[in-house]
């Protein structure tokens, strides 16, 4: 065979391997797409989610669900994002408290505000529940509920995260954000249902899971006609107000719930209790390198009776390291 005949026999070759390339990543993207989970890790935990959802949406099945009724609740803190080191509302609360300073020369000498600004965490966490509690009635209250939500987003696109030096609102887990666009996609209505303060959230929260602000039940304090934040709580949604909370606000006993710590218990023990088929998640955080690994002892989102009650119960329990194939958006 000449040298020309055997050049154009190599060109004819190299443009079939790219053909068979381009193909073959074209098959794995369309796959990609095709799997609304697709940075769940296959396997039981997410089978039992796709299983349950295929059984209360199969018209004529004998655990079918109308779609008005497929509410889908979730905890916040932990559950569909980040909630390490501390609470991220707290952590508004502190920059708060920094930004404030300059109107309040009496902070300076005045306890806990003095070991805030000092930066004496030691000093700060032995001002315990009742600091926390002061720190959040002088930098939440005093102000209309427009105010205070523009506060929230300035704060989100200028604060960052300690460890992960990102804006707070972009430490969501992907997984979930999935989740919830694939529940959605099902006929599911999805609500937030968290202790966080419901001001707190509605302002970012649709745009970043894409559930609307009347959709967010969450812990409320005292707001007088003018739509003025009082220093007064009216509501805590946490732990067994929680159920509470999702009968007044929603009015529908949820069919599928997720959370992540002991203060969402009462909300899947609520929401599994009803008749017919019903779904309870808890998000385990067992990965230390890619977010955090923490659980019975952890201070922030304790894990423990919930944890326990959901393996006997045979609640599906989401082990962030294994099934998990990523934890953000932003990683490779």
């Amino acid at each position: 065979m000449c040298a020309s005949a055997l050049s154009k026999l190599r060109h004819v070759m190299f443009a079939v391997f790219l053909g068979l390339v381009a193909i073959g990543a074209s098959l794995a993207g369309a796959q990609a797409q095709s799997d609304p989970l697709s940075s769940w890790t296959d396997g039981a935990t997410k089978k039992s989610i796709t299983d349950f959802v295929a059984r209360v949406t199969t018209q004529g099945g004998a655990d079918f669900v109308p779609a008005e009724q497929r509410i889908a609740t979730f905890d916040n803190d932990g559950t569909l994002w980040t909630e390490q080191p501390y609470y991220f509302q707290l952590a508004f609360a502190f920059d708060r408290v920094k930004a404030m300073a300059p109107q309040h020369p009496e902070w300076k000498t005045k306890q806990p505000f003095k070991a805030l600004l000092d930066k004496d965490m030691k000093a700060l966490g032995a001002s315990g529940e009742k600091g926390l509690l002061q720190i959040v009635a002088a930098t939440h209250t005093g102000m209309t509920t427009e105010v205070f939500a523009k506060e929230v987003l300035d704060w989100m696109a200028t604060a960052r995260h300690p460890r992960f030096n990102r804006p707070y609102n972009s430490l969501v887990f992907q997984p979930m954000l999935e989740l919830l666009a694939y529940l959605r996609a099902n006929g599911f209505k999805t609500f937030i249902v968290s202790g966080g303060g419901i001001e707190f959230m509605r302002p970012w929260v649709e745009k970043a899971y894409g559930i609307p602000p009347e959709q967010v039940v969450g812990s409320s304090g005292v707001v007088k006609f003018e739509l003025m934040k009082l220093a007064k709580v009216e509501f805590i949604d946490d732990g067994p107000g929680k159920p509470v909370g999702i009968n007044r606000f929603i009015g529908r006993r949820p069919i599928f719930a997720f959370g992540n710590s002991d203060g969402d218990l009462q909300m899947l023990q609520w929401t599994t209790a009803g008749p017919g088929a019903r779904f309870a998640g808890i998000v385990h955080h067992t990965d230390a390198e890619r977010e955090y690994a923490y659980d019975r002892q952890s201070k922030i989102g304790k894990l423990d009776k919930a944890l326990d009650e959901g393996k006997t119960k045979g609640w599906t329990v989401v082990d962030m390291k294994r099934d998990w194939k990523k934890v953000f958006a932003f990683e490779p």
